[in-house]
């Protein structure tokens, strides 16, 4: 039967690198659980497994949609789950940082199949968000208890639903787990330690040609492209067109990754079955690869 391994946590804890090794170890394949990283071309910013590191370990969901499309939630589910029911024999580890697509794998939850539907969306904003909230708790009042009403992206989302399947987003929604075990490993550390940890990793990442890489894809894409307004990518865009200076955007990415991984830990946290190890452990690879065997036996 399949196994799944999750190694999870916030952003610089060290994931692709343990997930590497242990793939080694264990003779097992990676699936990727970044939502950028399935963005073709969008790799140091990112901080996407080198051509190097993917010879070494088959990595899967990497590189698999164009920057002009969007992966939804729904999208990258439906891959992963074909692609672990794929490797019945192997280890599978996934591994990452986007806590909704490892949500979505591990309990099975259930995505309406709704593109987005731009005229529909269009017409809706005409209205304030009151107005909306009022829609929504009139057309599916279960999905309006558990949203805020000053959420419109989750309400203009429900009421797209409804208004394209007639059934509340509430009816489509829920869990179904899967029915192979599941492993979760979340790896976590000191709040300051992590922070000179970021603040290396963004340093590295300059080094490694970032800002070259966002001025190629301004170029390419236009700089209002959704993608280049997200983490790293955003600020460089901004000493680019001279708003700002490389130190101060250095800063500011310092800045926005740790309190983006303060939303991470802080949402992991919320999960029980995960298991944390600390990054600093010295023993780290060793102590998780046991862990591991000890569950695939």
């Amino acid at each position: 039967m399949t196994k799944l391994i999750v190694i999870c946590g916030a952003t610089a804890t060290g994931k692709s690198g343990l997930g590497l090794g242990l793939a080694m170890g264990l003779g097992a394949v990676i699936l990727s659980a970044d939502s950028r990283q399935v963005y073709r071309e969008f790799d140091v910013g990112t901080a996407k497994p080198t051509r190097g590191e993917q010879k070494l370990v088959p990595h899967y969901l990497i590189d698999i949609c164009d920057p002009t499309n969007t992966m939804t939630v729904a999208d990258y589910q439906v891959q992963a789950q074909a692609l672990i029911s794929s490797f019945p024999d192997t280890p599978v580890l996934l591994v990452g940082g986007t806590g909704l697509y490892i949500r979505s794998v591990v309990q099975g939850m259930k995505i309406p199949r709704v593109a987005a539907q731009p005229e529909l969306r269009s017409q809706l904003t005409f209205f304030e968000q009151t107005q909306l909230y009022a829609m929504l708790q009139q057309v599916d009042p279960v999905a309006a208890q558990k949203i805020h009403a000053h959420d419109s992206v989750r309400t203009l989302r429900a009421l797209e639903v409804y208004y394209v399947t007639g059934i509340p987003i509430s009816e489509q929604q829920g869990e179904n787990p899967p029915n192979y075990p599941i492993l979760q490993i979340g790896l976590d550390g000191n709040v300051e330690r992590l922070g000179e940890r970021i603040r290396q990793r963004t340093e590295q990442m300059i080094t490694n040609g970032l800002v070259s890489e966002v001025e190629y894809l301004c170029h390419k894409y236009g700089a209002d492209l959704n993608l280049l307004d997200t983490l790293g990518y955003q600020e460089i865009k901004q000493y680019l067109t001279g708003e700002i200076s490389l130190d101060a955007a250095k800063e500011l990415i310092v800045l926005h990754t740790r309190q983006f991984a303060k939303r991470q830990r802080t949402w992991f946290r919320a999960y029980p079955q995960i298991e944390w190890f600390d990054l600093e452990h010295p023993n780290l690879l060793n102590v998780v690869l046991q862990r591991i065997q000890e569950f695939i036996s």
